[in-house]
């Protein structure tokens, strides 16, 4: 060979050698990561790990190789490099389990022991058996498969997901499932999520809601009984408080029932297995204000009768045991679990029931009552509306809801006929017109008559209101009868009016002379002044007119005595002249009656005189007279018939006597 042979052959090596080198060097990384010799796990992962063959070959049963089998290891690889046997095992990587703020996850084991004939979920009642985190340590203290009793709260949880499938709201957590077993949990997801399972309960307070709980593991209830009992409420019993059934395995101990529970949940956060317990949310039973309410309970222990010996309608029982319960409910709100018993509630204020149709009163007792028809003495079929005012004694109301189970009842069925036929009774004694006429007095009668009745029933009549009876639709008679009363009625009336009518004009008579008298009342008193006026003036001329006589008489006899004398002297002269002196004045005297009959004439003249001058009447119609304030129609008013015959009395009684002193003159 020569130079260049070599030359050529050694280039032709140079450049397979890399090549060489290269696919070897590929050649050994296959190798090494078929043979699983080193593995990367992250930090948000876990390990799985699978051992492919193993001297003591598969597990004989089971699911997880507890004791080296080929299978599933129970271990789980964290984050980091790991080195492995060539060829023995697979590694799954698989996430951490991440359970968000305020969630709840659910697990489900694929392997360990059967579930007893009666469970439901898997017991988680010790450490060992409620670490999720330990395959290993779950499987030998005797875990069970299946869904389980313990949730999983909030936080980041390394399982291995092989062993147990974690269900969040999010996703169902689980390495090599089968499709039949990702249908299973699948369906667990939605179940979870149909019962709202995922969050915690809360019962708002001010929504007013209490929690009705349904446990659904546990033994069955005794026969008889159709809610289980309260147990495990002691706080200070750590061994057996459940916390609301927040810890199932506690209250399985304390020794609870499945089924509907008596125990309720009052307003708080409440983490519960939704597959353990489910959760009602009912309103609150309030009892408001002026009623109270009576309990009937369904379950608890069956004790004496405490009504005493005098109430034979049935039987009551202490608060807590099943029956009637002696002491109702006061007014307020509670936490009451519908499912064990029933509240009536019975009002303690006044009611009224009304028999009027079409009408009810507040608390809607009487809707199904009607006027009561009525069959009067006369044959009239009335129909009479009814109202009445009662009240129940709050102790009492026990006692009616054992006697008639509600009140509406009681109403319907007893105190309807009672009241009907009551009436009944009463109209047939009368007449339609006595019915309408005595409506007052059946009234008062029949409220006292029936608070007796009333209180057979544990019932306190208040009072008894009537209507008026009415016919029925298209029934004329008696409207035709109230009609005629009307018109005697009005007649009546009328015969009233005329009489008070009669009495007004008298007093309105009366009236318009008293305005009369007051507008003349001024002309009146100027009239009443002239006339005393008048009389003053007549008794002082009369007084005049008697001293003027008396002067007279006087001057008379002085002349007389003087003319007496005068003639005495002369009498020897002329006698037979003054004997015919005397004689002429004797006969003048006789004649003109003297000088008094004289004077009286002058006086009397000028007085006729001064009245005919006057524009005044010399007596006035009315004169004023008598104390003021006297009540009559004529008070204070003096006849003019009477004054003018006073008046004419005294003219001719002072004429007589100036007559009578005129023949005394000498």
């Amino acid at each position: 060979m020569d130079i260049n042979s070599l030359l050529a052959s050694g280039t032709s090596m140079g450049v397979v050698t890399p090549i060489l080198w290269i696919a070897a060097l590929v050649a050994i990384l296959i190798l090494l990561r078929t043979a699983n010799i080193f593995r990367y796990i992250s930090n948000s992962q876990v390990g799985i790990v699978e051992k492919m063959w193993a001297a003591k070959g598969s597990i004989k049963s089971g699911f997880i190789a507890l004791d080296g089998e080929a299978g599933f290891e129970p271990e789980i690889l964290r984050g980091g490099l790991h080195v492995f046997f060539p060829f023995t095992y697979r590694i799954h990587k698989s996430d951490l389990v991440t359970v968000g703020q305020g969630k709840i996850a659910y697990v489900f084991a694929r392997d360990g022991a059967q579930l007893g004939a009666s469970q439901v979920l898997a017991a988680n009642d010790s450490e060992d058996k409620s670490d999720f985190q330990d395959a290993r340590k779950f499987l030998v203290s005797g875990g069970q498969k299946g869904p389980q009793r313990k949730i999983l709260r909030e936080g980041t949880y390394a399982i291995n997901t092989v062993q147990f499938a974690i269900i969040t709201d999010e996703r169902v957590y689980g390495h090599a499932l089968s499709l039949q077993e990702r249908t299973v949990l699948d369906g667990m997801r939605q179940t979870i999520a149909d019962r709202e399972g995922f969050a915690p309960l809360v019962l708002a307070a001010d929504h007013d809601l209490v929690g009705i709980v349904t446990v659904h593991d546990g033994p069955s209830l005794p026969p008889g009984e159709i809610i289980a009992p309260e147990v495990g409420t002691d706080l200070h019993d750590p061994e057996t408080f459940h916390n609301n059934f927040q810890e199932p395995e506690k209250f399985l101990k304390a020794g609870g029932f499945r089924g509907r529970q008596l125990q309720v949940l009052v307003e708080g956060t409440w983490y519960i297995n939704r597959l353990f317990a489910t959760v009602e949310a009912v309103a609150k039973s309030v009892i408001p204000v002026g009623n109270v309410g009576v309990v009937i309970f369904y379950t608890g222990p069956k004790t004496a009768d405490v009504s005493g010996e005098q109430y034979r309608h049935g039987e009551l029982v202490l608060n807590g045991s099943r029956g009637v319960w002696k002491d109702p409910l006061l007014p307020g709100k509670y936490a009451f679990n519908t499912y064990a018993g029933k509240i009536e509630i019975i009002p303690t204020v006044n009611f009224i029931l009304k028999w009027v149709r079409g009408e009810t009163g507040a608390l809607r007792l009487d809707e199904n009552l009607s006027e009561i028809s009525l069959i009067t003495a006369d044959a009239f079929e009335p129909t009479l509306p009814l109202s009445v005012v009662m009240h129940i004694d709050y102790k009492k109301a026990p006692m009616i809801i054992q006697r008639f189970g509600d009140v509406k009842k009681l109403v319907e069925q007893t105190l309807d006929p009672m009241v009907s036929a009551y009436f009944k009774n009463i109209a047939q004694k009368m007449t339609l017109i006595e019915l309408l006429q005595n409506r007052a007095a059946i009234q008062q009668d029949s409220g006292i008559e029936m608070k007796a009745r009333f209180e057979a029933y544990s019932l306190e009549l208040q009072e008894v209101l009537i209507g008026t009876p009415r016919a029925s639709a298209g029934d004329q008679t008696i409207e035709n009868i109230l009609i005629q009363l009307r018109m005697r009625q009005v007649a009546r009336e009328q015969v009233t009016t005329f009489q008070e009518q009669e009495k007004a004009a008298v007093q309105e008579r009366t009236l318009n002379e008293a305005k009369a008298t007051a507008a003349a009342q001024v002309n009146l008193t100027q009239s009443l002044i002239q006339v005393k006026v008048h009389e003053n003036e007549g008794a002082a001329a009369l007084a005049r007119a008697l001293k003027d006589a008396e002067t007279v008489k006087v001057t008379a006899a002085a002349a007389g005595e003087r003319s007496r004398l005068e003639g005495q002297g002369e009498a020897d002269r002329t006698l037979a002249i003054g004997t015919a002196n005397a004689q002429a004045t004797k006969l003048s005297v006789d004649a003109y009656g003297g000088p008094e009959y004289r004077l009286a004439e002058q006086n009397f003249s000028r007085f006729a005189d001064a009245l005919t001058k006057i524009n005044q009447p010399l007596v006035p119609q009315f004169l004023m007279s008598g104390a003021q304030g006297q009540e009559s129609n004529n008070s204070g008013l003096i006849p003019t018939a009477l004054l003018s015959a006073m008046f004419g009395r005294m003219m001719p009684d002072a004429l007589d006597k100036l007559k009578e002193e005129a023949p005394r003159r000498p």
